[in-house]
């Protein structure tokens, strides 16, 4: 399975890269390049960015071991989840998360179950061994590369909410997003003051743990 992976995002990326090359030729019809990448590698997921709230503090003022233990105790929780709601684990960079999933729904889900199972964590916790979860999500149109990596408004957008505008508990979203969820029981949307590049309006979900 390993090597078949590598095989799929090499043969994408090796196929964006020509076609990026070709683009770059004085004379090229950029628009009709553009069509072929959107037409090769464009699909629609909703994109979810997770971050650790305080994390670079408590690094600071607890050292690396509490870096790798916190690091560890997030992974061990959150990746079955992810694994439960039928995302994917694209990349991991220190204490974040980019994820993808098929559809709203399930995002969502995913976000609420794990904020839900790290309050009952953290239930009885010292205050530097809890684990606090921010998130961002967005949903829309995307390049994704083989199984690497994604790019697009929608993922520059929840990449933002997720990791720079949400704190503890919050889950950030993008108008895209609530315009999907809409229907989803026992949850509703506040709007943010501000939306982040890429995303015309944001959201904050309100639910219950």
């Amino acid at each position: 399975m390993s090597t078949l992976k590598s095989i799929t995002s090499s043969a994408s990326e090796e196929r964006l890269e020509k076609l990026i090359l070709e683009r770059v030729k004085p004379g090229t019809d950029k628009a009709k390049i553009d069509e072929r990448i959107w037409d090769l590698f464009g699909e629609t997921w909703c994109i979810m960015f997770t971050d650790l709230s305080g994390f670079s503090r408590g690094v600071e003022k607890f050292g690396i071991i509490h870096f790798l233990q916190t690091i560890y105790e997030s992974h061990r929780l959150l990746i079955p989840i992810i694994d439960s709601h039928d995302g994917i684990l694209l990349k991991v960079e220190g204490d974040s998360y980019m994820v993808i999933f098929r559809n709203v729904h399930k995002a969502i889900s995913a976000s609420l179950a794990m904020q839900r199972l790290l309050l009952e964590y953290n239930t009885d916790k010292d205050d530097e061994e809890k684990v606090l979860l921010c998130i961002g999500l967005g949903y829309g149109k995307v390049l994704k590369i083989g199984d690497s990596d994604v790019f697009g408004a929608e993922v520059n957008a929840a990449s933002k909410l997720g990791e720079d505008m949400a704190k503890a508990w919050e889950i950030l979203v993008t108008e895209a997003v609530k315009q999907e969820a809409d229907d989803i029981p026992r949850i509703n949307f506040t709007p943010l003051d501000d939306a982040p590049p890429g995303a015309n309006k944001a959201y904050r979900i309100n639910y219950m743990l």
